[in-house]
């Protein structure tokens, strides 16, 4: 569980976890509920229902907008301040690419207003960068996999929730302005932020409209070496963001509305700057010196529009209509030394040749629901819905035009149905549901890379491989069900069992297919992954206590993990996954007015079967691509007229990795030699930040890394083991000013 970004800490159990768009407009017009201290509760836009939180039974953490600015200040990005939050959120790799950050063990799936941002046909792991979070007004995650959201979210889901209409009459808006320097203030250290957003009602009409600039610095560690780069993945560091956001809407009677909603994200690497390798053998960490970087810089851009009706009271129930189109283009650098996997002697006999690929994705969808009270039978809440989804991603290599990925359609169509009973007056809840998932994916005819079999150490080897394309299907109907008892206001428990589903990153598979011959109708790798969340919980929110227990356990028979090749390229393996683990949470209002203390911690555990053959028993841990840390978060929050502070720490428990995993040798691929996994150490941040407002804005003051502690971040210290380019330190200290206003 995370600690609770909100005034008071907060554990919602949720049983329906789609998150959806049209949910933005009805959360404005919903009556506020109370909790147990009869203070306003947020309006959970990812439950799809209008249900109270306290009848749904799994987890969700809400992260307000003071604290979410709060932590965008201290890090820098919405997905930085999840992690901070989250204690079974791995930490971030502080990169453009989140490839191997999970929640609970799994893959998360990002979206906007319920708009799904990821790529699962092929994973670019830049979905946690899609807009800026200036234009984000709370962040709703929920923990576990569950189908009512649709392909994705086998971990969770972070769902961004954007700024809402305005509610008064007239114009209103605010502004940003920021600046960022390393601890030593050097120049190429220095980064900023401007940012505006104008908002105007008139009557039934409103509109709104914002623009986002900013500008990175290259980073500095603790030893005030500059921080190395990945430009192949991209970076955050040395990089320039443009994020534009508009809404219009239009309120239609006394229950009607309906709203537009676009938006546009575009980081860009500066390529100023190349990696100078490390050594892991000395503890000596990848660094940077300035230089041209080969290629055209990695880059990510996002574009998102939706159209949404929403009425509140259509015959006696809630009705929410969706249709919504994203389109992303992720851009990957070039690496100083040639890439074996894109070598091919028909057009580089010297084994010289230079390329990147770029990844570029298309979504249309729709959603649809309906909720209400059966009448006669008022204890009673059915939810009706349907949700449509076609996606359509391809990988190419941008300098020669090759596939590396073939052009893969995904077409998704599931009605679903939620019921919820209330029973002896709120004391007892039964909720339950099924979602039919029909999934029909499309891949043509194609042509391996050259080089895709192997490149072997005599370089005698070489030709790619003819692959049958194929429509596999998928047809399968997902349950979930829970109960919940809360015997007194504020004092509850649930169990919940709930299955979710994705396809494994098809991309990764269907490129490094080595046999001639293969017909992708019969190739069982590209299966999706059905998970499963077990769940139970305890809940406590009454005086100045508001804290949490919960234990789950998860398993997917033919999950996906991702294997490093001695290259460095990651592939894909499907074998079966367990996962379980423990999240405590607890915060308390202190006796000092205005000071309040949070704990958390979360503990995982995850196997696979790593078998050759898999015999169905896992015998292996995940490694540090796959799951994350043992975590315990400290903070102290204090507010008081116009000044607030928080320091918060995070301590990243060490964890040793056992078992008998495989990695695949591009050398001699018929013979895997055993996966080296490095254990992790562990290590401990700590953040502070200040804020005091005047009648002119506020002013912010953060540090990040606050002891300026020396590290290896945790993905570089247990993933590559043997890849000296990628062994990377986390930041030194950072400073943050910032001023705003609202008007």
């Amino acid at each position: 569980m995370a600690v609770r970004a909100r005034p008071s800490l907060l554990s919602l159990p949720l049983l329906t976890l789609a998150a959806t768009l049209p949910q933005v407009a009805h959360a404005q017009q919903a009556e506020p509920r109370k909790d147990a201290d009869a203070s306003e509760e947020i309006v959970v836009t990812a439950a799809r229902t209008v249900l109270p939180p306290n009848a749904l039974p799994l987890t969700i953490d809400v992260i307000d907008k003071q604290r979410l600015d709060q932590q965008i200040a201290i890090s820098g990005s919405v997905t930085d301040a999840v992690a901070n939050l989250t204690p079974s959120f791995s930490p971030t790799r502080q990169k453009l690419s989140g490839a191997g950050e999970t929640l609970r063990g799994r893959s998360p799936l990002y979206a906007i207003n319920g708009i799904p941002q990821s790529t699962p046909m092929r994973d670019g792991s830049h979905d946690g960068f899609t807009i800026d979070g200036f234009f984000v007004d709370r962040v709703e995650l929920i923990y576990g996999s569950n189908a009512l959201q649709g392909i994705g979210g086998t971990g969770g889901i972070v769902n961004q929730v954007t700024v809402g209409a305005p509610k008064t009459e007239g114009i209103s808006g605010r502004v940003l302005l920021q600046g960022t320097a390393d601890n030593d203030f050097r120049s190429d250290g220095i980064g900023g932020k401007a940012a505006g957003l104008v908002q105007w009602k008139s009557g039934r009409f409103d509109a709104s409209f914002g623009a986002a600039y900013e500008k990175r610095g290259v980073f500095y560690d603790g030893d005030g070496r500059r921080v190395g780069l990945n430009l192949t993945q991209g970076e955050t560091q040395d990089s320039t963001t443009v994020s534009l956001f508009s809404r219009i809407g239009y309120q239609l009677g006394d229950t009607g509305r309906i709203d537009l909603i676009a938006s546009r994200f575009e980081l860009k690497g500066g390529g100023n700057y190349v990696a100078v390798p490390g050594n892991r053998a000395t503890g000596l960490p990848t660094s940077a010196i300035r230089g041209d970087a080969p290629g055209k810089p990695a880059a990510s851009r996002t574009e998102s529009v939706a159209l949404t009706y929403t009425d509140t009271a259509l015959g006696g129930g809630n009705f929410v209509g969706q249709i919504f189109f994203n389109r992303t283009h992720d851009r990957f650098g070039g690496e100083i030394a040639p890439i074996a996997t894109f070598q091919d002697p028909r057009l580089d006999p010297a084994e010289k040749l230079f390329d990147q690929s770029e990844n570029r994705s298309r979504k249309l969808g729709a959603k649809l629901s309906y909720e209400r009270a059966v009448p006669g039978f008022e204890a009673l809440t059915a939810t009706l819905g349907f949700d449509a989804l076609i996606d359509k991603t391809e990988q190419r290599l941008i300098a020669t035009g090759r596939v590396w990925v073939p052009p893969s359609d995904f077409r998704s169509l599931a009605p679903f149905a939620q019921a919820n009973l209330k029973l002896f007056g709120g004391k007892l809840r039964l909720a339950g549901g099924a979602r039919y998932e029909n999934v029909a994916i499309r891949i043509d005819d194609y042509y391996t890379l050259a080089s895709t079999t192997y490149v072997a150490p005599n370089k005698a080897t070489y030709g790619g491989v003819a692959v049958a394309g194929g429509k596999p299907k998928f047809e399968d109907l997902l349950f979930n069900g829970g109960v919940i008892v809360e015997p007194v206001a504020g004092i509850r428990a649930y169990a919940s069992y709930a299955e979710g589903f994705t396809v494994p990153d098809i991309g990764r598979i269907t490129r490094a297919i080595k046999v001639p011959g293969v017909d992708l109708d019969h190739y069982l790798d590209i299966s999706p992954i059905v998970s499963n969340n077990r769940e139970i919980g305890v809940e406590v929110k009454r005086g100045p206590l508001d804290g949490s227990v919960t234990y789950f356990w998860s398993s997917s028979d033919k999950g996906q993990l991702l294997i490093a090749r001695a290259s460095g390229i990651f592939d894909v393996q499907r074998q079966r996954v367990e996962i379980q683990g423990l999240e405590v949470n607890l915060g308390v209002k202190l006796p000092v007015p205005g000071l309040k203390a949070s704990i958390g911690y979360a503990h995982l555990s995850g196997r696979y079967d790593a078998d050759a053959v898999p015999d169905g028993k896992v015998d292996t841990d995940l490694d540090g691509t796959n799951i994350s840390p043992d975590r315990i978060n400290l903070a102290a929050d204090y507010a008081s007229g116009p000044f607030s502070a928080r320091v918060q720490t995070q301590f990243y428990l060490s964890r040793r990795f056992d078992g008998k995993a495989r990695a695949i040798d591009d050398a001699n691929p018929l013979h895997p030699q055993k996966l080296f996994m490095n254990d992790f150490g562990g290590y401990v941040l700590t953040d502070a930040y200040v804020r005091y407002q005047t009648r002119l804005g506020g002013l912010s003051l953060s540090v990040t890394n606050l002891f300026d502690k020396m590290y290896i971040d945790y993905s570089s210290d247990t993933r590559l083991p043997n890849d000296n380019t990628v062994f990377y330190a986390g930041r030194g200290r950072t400073f943050t000013l910032g001023w705003d206003y609202r008007f």
